[in-house]
């Protein structure tokens, strides 16, 4: 388009940790101006610099600062709502602002694996966006709602889309997962201290259930899941951000290491995403030293929106195995929604 597009949005659950990135990214976005921030009954009326504990290393924006929390309902003056809310509260909340017409992106899990809810990473699977027409066919509204997937889910999923042309058919993965990915405050300190816990409830069940659909074919109107198995364990570990994940895969094509490196080096998003503010020229950077990734040095790749893949070699039980690293807050999280809500406009034809 020639003039920039203009968009209204809200930022739902604006005081929580994946909500206060949505604000950090929202600063200056090129398409988006945020005219509402809603947050829970003890932060609703109250300045958001005041209802807010800013966790970010950046400062709050003054506009955000100075802006009145206001409740979660459909009664905001916004095109478009970023939902950072959890998921028990999303489950109710956001198909009523789908069927007020709003356009949800939704970072929360509650509708991810609904047969007419698209479950979208818009680099990919962007034909995907297509169940928009199902989904407002069949629960009769205007708006729409579309959702990311859990956040270690990107770090797994973006690899293994360069590797489908060979044909993948089995993966086993293990997470070491972040702490900022169980919120704020998040983990006690005497339980995560000199500790790594190997539970995380619920993230094994994403890992294993969520990429089948992201990898799927988007077919008549639906998504046939893509036929690998998966096999995940996830692990919460003292770092701040950041999700690594060690991943084995079996392919039907024995290819190479170095043929693996160049495939995903060479992956690029759709054309139809290339362009969004949101997307980044190299989805996949690939490291070659022996140690990396590492959280610290490499989740900001891409600013925080590319997954950083290293370790690349033959696997003795599989085809191969890799070591894939995400921003979960960003690329994982508010980016993630953020990143949806500019592919659906373009999926609708308003950008």
């Amino acid at each position: 388009m020639s003039v920039k597009p203009s968009f209204r949005v809200a930022i739902l659950g604006a005081t929580g940790m994946v909500g206060q990135w949505l604000v950090h990214l929202l600063d200056h976005h090129p398409w988006f101006r945020v005219v509402a921030l809603t947050g829970s009954d003890r932060s609703v009326g109250r300045p958001y610099g005041e209802a807010c504990r800013w966790l970010l290393g950046a400062p709050m924006p003054e506009w955000a600062a100075q802006m009145i929390v206001r409740p979660t309902e459909p009664e905001l003056d916004a095109e478009i709502v970023i939902s950072a809310l959890p998921s028990e509260i999303a489950r109710e909340v956001e198909p009523r602002f789908a069927a007020a017409g709003y356009l949800v992106a939704s970072n929360a899990s509650a509708y991810r694996m609904a047969e007419d809810v698209p479950l979208v990473m818009p680099d990919v699977n962007f034909d995907h966006i297509g169940l928009i027409a199902r989904q407002r066919a069949t629960r009769n509204w205007s708006g729409t709602l579309l959702t990311n997937p859990n956040c270690t889910t990107t770090a797994a999923v973006l690899p293994l889309k360069a590797l489908m042309p060979y044909g993948v058919r089995r993966v086993h993965l293990v997470s070491l997962q972040a702490l900022s990915g169980a919120g704020y405050p998040g983990v006690p300190s005497l339980e995560i201290v000199d500790n790594i816990l190997p539970y995380i409830p619920g993230e094994e069940e994403k890992l294993e259930r969520e990429p089948r659909k992201l990898l799927g074919r988007f077919v008549d109107g639906a998504v046939e899941e893509a036929g690998l198995v998966i096999s995940a364990q996830t692990n919460r570990v003292p770092t701040l951000d950041g999700h690594l994940v060690c991943i084995s895969v079996e392919l039907e094509e024995a290819i190479s290491p170095e043929e693996t490196m160049r495939a995903m080096r060479g992956y690029r998003p759709p054309e139809e995403v290339a362009d969004l503010p949101s997307a980044v020229a190299q989805p996949i950077v690939v490291r070659t030293e022996p140690d990396r990734p590492q959280p610290r040095l490499d989740r900001m790749a891409g600013d925080g929106m590319s997954v950083v893949v290293g370790r690349v070699q033959r696997c003795p039980v599989f085809t191969l195995k890799f070591v894939a690293l995400t921003h979960n807050t960003i690329r994982g999280a508010a980016g993630a929604a953020l990143f949806n809500a500019e592919a659906a406009l373009r999926w609708m034809g308003k950008v």
